[in-house]
């Protein structure tokens, strides 16, 4: 059995580039840009489109506005999200620099930025994509471009000498650097990977090592008084084997005893590759194992379970999936005034489990920043025992993301009020057998 985790398996997962990281580099490049033109064109006195740089420039701050807008700050986005925007970026830059001098413009070099960033966080495909888009930039800038701003009275040429060699200077300066980032990228991962493997690795052996001591403990303890029942029972069959009464009893009695035995036998000599079916947890078992420890706190928690042909999911016990959901099922049952509502439902592409409690809700501006560490509050409440919603709400949205789920938070329409929560996988993600009906017989089988 593979002792790897989901999200060290779908490394689609690592790819997803923070929104905010993204926005604020822009942001200085906005800064940046415009101090430049103001510069040149007022400080020099040079001639140039100024109004059509400040309209390249605009367009990179409205991009960035929007996406604020449509995204909230923790926001990730998927590599073909992440190539545009760095498209964008690259398209933007090129459009400057065609209006104040080309490869001529010392500030050409700026155009490695956005493969340096897609080659230390994206995948190696689309790296490949926007280092082509930026080589053609740079070549036709080579080609094509208006004169470098410079005084008027002076007849200014750069020799095309020079701009070969600013060319080859960004090219290869763009490959180096993509490559060495990459290189350092690359090596992290697979660092981090493997200590979250040998960590999952030594949490599996020591349970099975628990299990062991006390499967064993458990055949001691039960073997003295389970030989004193067969000692008993033997003899009772033959001080009362010519009474018909009691000769099925008996007979009972002697073959559950023995069976008994059979299985202290197989706990005595457990192994990892016996344990396989203990590891299975059905998505039922899964729901109430994550209420259990919170029904005691004087909130009422209703599972609402949607009605399926299909068998329910039966999927590995994935101690982050359930650290997730329980963080999330704590944070309802402390906010909830009086109830907590779970859905569960399944069909055949998606599993989704829903969260809703009848408390104050998310505040509008604590909504933007879910999933942001060390963000301490989520609303106004009275009860006085809600903790914050920062580091913890942070690490179970990672840890249920990596196992293949996608969360959104919301707010339940009035009259009802209260917090909403979905976490919904693909099916593949939380079942282990699929929905034909051949795995259904084998489960049945075991």
């Amino acid at each position: 059995m593979n002792v790897f985790p989901p999200f060290l398996e779908d490394q689609s997962l690592r790819y997803r580039l923070r929104l905010q990281t993204l926005t604020r580099l822009r942001w200085l490049a906005v800064a940046g840009q415009s101090a430049a033109v103001l510069i040149i064109a007022h400080g020099y006195g040079f001639d140039f489109p100024e109004i059509l740089c400040f309209a390249l420039i605009a367009c990179s701050a409205w991009l960035n506005i929007f996406l604020s807008v449509r995204f909230p700050a923790a926001h990730r986005l998927p590599p073909l999200g992440a190539m545009g925007v760095l498209s964008f970026d690259v398209l933007q830059l090129a459009g400057l620099l065609f209006m104040t001098g080309g490869l001529a413009n010392p500030f050409s070099v700026l155009l490695c930025v956005p493969v340096i960033i897609s080659s230390a966080s994206q995948p190696v495909r689309h790296t490949l994509g926007l280092g082509a888009l930026s080589v053609a930039a740079v070549t036709l800038l080579a080609f094509y471009s208006l004169p470098l701003p410079w005084y008027p009275e002076s007849d200014f040429r750069v020799p095309f000498l020079l701009i070969a060699g600013a060319w080859i200077a960004i090219v290869s300066t763009t490959a180096f650097a993509a490559f060495y980032a990459y290189q350092v990228s690359a090596e992290a991962n697979q660092l981090a990977d493997a200590l979250a493997a040998t960590e999952l690795v030594l949490l599996r052996e020591q349970h099975i090592s628990a299990l062991d001591g006390l499967a064993a403990a458990a055949a001691h303890e039960l073997g003295t008084p389970l030989g004193t029942i067969s000692l008993v029972a033997r003899e009772m069959e033959k001080a009362l084997a010519n009474d018909p009464r009691f000769t099925d009893d008996l007979m009972l009695l002697r073959s559950q005893s023995e069976r008994c035995r059979d299985i202290l036998r197989r706990l005595t000599t457990l192994s990892a590759q016996d344990e396989a079916h203990m590891v299975r947890l059905p998505l039922e078992s899964l729901i109430e194992e994550i209420i259990a420890p919170h029904r005691e706190f004087g909130i009422a928690i209703d599972v609402v379970r949607t009605e399926s042909t299909l068998r329910a999911p039966v999927g590995r016990r994935n101690p982050g999936v359930m650290f997730g959901l329980g963080n999330l099922i704590e944070n309802a049952v402390d906010f909830a005034d009086s109830r907590v509502t779970v859905r569960v439902s399944h069909d055949s592409d998606e599993v989704a489990i829903e969260i809703d409690d009848d408390g104050p809700g998310f505040a509008t501006d604590v909504l933007a920043q879910i999933g942001v560490p060390f963000m301490n509050r989520r609303g106004r409440t009275d009860r006085g025992k809600a903790g914050g919603l920062g580091l913890g709400l942070f690490i179970a949205k990672t840890l249920l993301e990596r196992s293949g789920a996608s969360l959104d938070f919301a707010n339940q329409p009035p009259p009802e009020g209260g917090a909403h929560v979905r976490v919904v996988w693909p099916r593949e993600k939380m079942d282990l057998f699929g929905t034909d009906k051949v795995a259904v017989q084998s489960v049945d089988a075991g």
